[in-house]
């Protein structure tokens, strides 16, 4: 990293991404951002690289991309023969586990709605259809 380049502080840098310092720390000590330079002052300085890097891994987050997973990213991202394809196919996989989770909660929510409609709403607790839903033995289902 070149020191003419390195000029922002750490609170800059999170400034302009968006995120805590505490993340970009967090971050550093995960591999997934490089260590920076260091002023004469101790302080950390960073350039623009760390600021698209961080970009990078806030977008990902953004997707549901685990820090795993985002290393990974990171490392495809350089590689100019298989990069590609492997990102597609990590995307690919991301997808399908959004669209499972979305299905699982479709099924949660038209339960719940369920459970709602069947509920007057007034009576004893023991009529509930909610609340005896949530203390039914579950082999009894």
């Amino acid at each position: 990293m070149n020191t003419a380049q390195a000029s922002l502080t750490i609170g800059a840098v999170a400034k302009r991404v968006g995120v805590a310092i505490d993340t970009i720390r967090y971050y550093e000590r995960e591999g997934l951002l490089p260590e920076p330079l260091r002023r004469a002052s101790g302080y950390r300085s960073y350039d623009e690289g760390a600021v698209r890097q961080l970009r990078f891994i806030r977008r990902a987050k953004d997707l549901g991309f685990t820090l795993e997973e985002i290393r990974d990213l990171l490392a495809l991202s350089a590689d100019r023969h298989r990069g590609v394809k492997a990102v597609k196919q990590r995307a690919q996989q991301r997808l399908a586990v959004i669209e499972e989770r979305i299905a699982e909660l479709t099924r949660v929510r038209d339960g719940l709605a369920q459970m709602i409609e069947s509920c007057p709403g007034h009576g004893s607790p023991e009529q509930c259809p909610i609340l005896r839903a949530l203390v039914a033995d579950e082999s009894a289902v």
